[in-house]
């Protein structure tokens, strides 16, 4: 999570992510190797939420 209260919300990146991708057992093998990513680019939007988008490639 990112504290409100911190200046620089990378800086004092702490605690435990809860978002995640799901996928089916048909679907495991389609994911894509290291393409898994946290888009805390949305953090520095006005008011924005305690969570980030999460995505990950798949080769379907």
């Amino acid at each position: 999570w990112w504290s409100y209260r911190a200046q620089d919300f990378r800086k004092s990146n702490r605690g435990l992510r809860l978002d995640h991708i799901w996928t089916s057992p048909g679907l495991t093998g389609a994911v894509v190797k290291d393409t898994a990513r946290i888009h805390d680019d949305v953090r520095e939007w006005d008011r924005p939420s305690d969570h980030a988008p999460v995505t990950v490639d798949l080769d379907v």
